[in-house]
């Protein structure tokens, strides 16, 4: 009988466990879109413009 109970409860957190994980996956996803969605958007509003080098561009002799 407390073989039953034991695995039982064993079983139970196991599908928690599975349960809580899924629903991290889905959150990790809806984020994730999210950002693409808002990176996607920066683009198309920024202008076109030509970045400038690091060092400063021109080199002096």
């Amino acid at each position: 009988m407390a073989d039953n109970y034991l695995e039982k409860k064993y079983e139970a957190l196991q599908e928690r466990k599975a349960r809580e994980q899924r629903a991290k996956q889905i959150a990790w996803k809806k984020r994730m879109d999210a950002y693409r969605k808002r990176l996607a958007l920066e683009k198309e509003a920024a202008p076109q413009t030509e970045r400038q080098p690091a060092d400063g561009g021109e080199k002096h002799p």
